[in-house]
């Protein structure tokens, strides 16, 4: 058989993501800080980038269709108000003279008479005065440093402040400490118990019962009742009350007081003192009720980058070119900043559309409540806006919208459906979650509900499910089974 070469044809079909491409989609499922970073970035980067300081928001307005509720003219206040400010530049009309700084001239007619004519050098600002908080080992270690004056002691101070966990705990014990710097066993543990009473109280403690009796101990209610709550904090996790009221030899307004105690403690004392504030979430998505009783929805002008293509910059840059690299490095950086610009106002349009179609069918849900919430899935969305299940997801993805009810993940109105009994209307799984803890909540000590009484109420209400479904959603909210909340209500708080 000869080999030689030959030509074949053959067609096929393939997905080439270019850079573009994967730009574009990067943007559309990052969060609005994410872009926000990524354009100033480009800014940076790209010389024909910049920054478009004029506000004008997308509106769209929801079950209206044919109509836009558009937002007011920005230049409406400014016209109205046009008559009644002063001009640009004008002097205010309360304006000391003798406090005013004149660049030329320092302050009143005292330049010249030393120092600098300005503060331009001067870097500093009103944050560099601001106090620095201390971390909790900063903290401890100027207390260690007043508390202990031995350098034998010291150093052990030293040492558990090293090895003490972010929660405040210290699980390593005396033996081990002792072995580790050479020194008694009688010496460390003097010097631990000096350190649980140090601010915040109840640090380097081995576990938990130790925390809370050093904490009940510094406020002098560490009785041996007390002693004996600590010692049975599992029957307490239990909801035992009958078991503790027995263990403690207390009645049930004794031990109410007593659990109410402990609720004051703090079981990680360490936990909270480096704790960094959550960030605020900052909604993509403006809702508001239109005056017809429709909703309008903006995007947020405040985190919606702008950007522009400075376009007179690139002809005459083109002009001024010397070589082919110049031009080249320019026409690239010219379909950057076009593709950059596009591909923010098409994720723009994106989710403003993506967000009036959940808007549009959970509306029963922003006028009634969470027992209206639909069931819904990306599917119905994505046949609604025409596109693909997957660009729906990446939509919703770390992306908020501000509601009446709260500023909310758009992911949240996606929930599983939950069928309904006699082939009635299906029904959302968060709606049901809701419908449980309102019937646990209404419960009363004498007919605490098993999760087979809330089966049979759900399913006169019409919701065909499983006893195993509202154990898991059960527990998922958190709420103890029947038997604990029977032990718990027997005992009047």
């Amino acid at each position: 058989m000869a080999l030689g070469p030959r030509l074949d044809l053959r067609q096929s079909q393939s997905l080439v993501m270019t850079p573009q491409l994967r730009q574009a989609i990067k943007l559309l499922q990052s969060s609005n800080m994410e872009v926000t970073a990524f354009v100033e970035e480009e800014l940076e980067r790209n010389p024909l980038l910049e920054r478009d300081e004029r506000a004008e928001p997308r509106t769209v307005a929801d079950e209206r269709p044919g109509e836009s509720a558009s937002p007011e003219p920005a230049d409406a206040h400014a016209a109205a108000t046009a008559d009644t400010m002063p001009a640009e530049g004008a002097a205010p009309l309360d304006a000391e003279w003798d406090n005013v700084y004149e660049a030329e001239g320092g302050f009143g007619s005292g330049a010249g008479r030393g120092g600098g004519r300005d503060f331009d050098d001067d870097l500093s600002t009103i944050e560099d005065l601001a106090d620095r908080r201390l971390t909790l080992r900063e903290h401890l270690g100027e207390q260690i440093r007043l508390t202990f004056f031995d350098p034998r002691e010291r150093m052990i101070a030293a040492q558990m402040l090293a090895s003490v966990d972010p929660a405040g705990r210290l699980p390593v014990g005396d033996a081990a400490i002792a072995a580790a710097l050479g020194c008694g066993e009688a010496q460390v543990a003097s010097v631990r118990a000096r350190m649980q009473r140090l601010d915040p109280c109840g640090m380097f403690c081995r576990d938990l019962r130790e925390c809370l009796a050093v904490q009940l101990a510094d406020r002098n209610r560490l009785d041996p009742c007390m002693e004996a709550l600590l010692d049975n904090l599992e029957m307490l996790a239990r909801r035992d009350l009958r078991g503790l009221m027995k263990a403690c030899g207390v009645d049930p307004e004794d031990l109410s007081e007593m659990i109410a105690e402990l609720k004051r403690l703090d079981p990680k004392p360490g936990a909270s003192f480096d704790a960094a504030p959550a960030p605020a979430v900052v909604p993509d998505v403006l809702m508001r009720r239109t005056p017809d009783g429709g909703w309008a929805l903006e995007l947020n002008p405040e985190t919606l980058p702008r950007v522009l293509v400075n376009r007179g910059f690139h002809a005459r840059a083109v002009v001024g070119a010397r070589n082919k690299d110049d031009r080249a490095f320019l026409a690239d950086r010219l379909q950057s900043a076009t593709w950059l610009v596009k591909s923010l106002e098409q994720r723009a349009s994106t989710i403003l559309k993506v967000a009036a179609e959940i808007v549009r069918r959970q509306d029963g849900f922003f006028r009634h409540g969470v027992a209206h919430l639909r069931p819904l899935i990306l599917r119905d969305v994505a046949d609604a806006v025409s596109m693909h299940e997957s660009t729906v997801s990446r939509v919703t993805a770390n992306k908020y919208i501000a509601t009446p009810r709260g500023t909310m993940e758009l992911k949240f109105f996606f929930t599983t459906a939950i069928a309904g009994t006699a082939g009635g209307e299906s029904h959302s799984a968060e709606s049901v979650r809701f419908r449980i803890r309102e019937m646990i909540g209404q419960e009363s000590a004498d007919d605490v509900l098993s999760d087979d009484a809330i089966v049979e109420r759900l399913r006169k209400e019409g919701v065909d499910i499983a006893r195993r479904t509202v154990a898991k959603y059960r527990e998922a909210l958190r709420i103890p089974s029947s038997v604990q909340r029977k032990r718990e209500k027997a005992v009047p708080a």
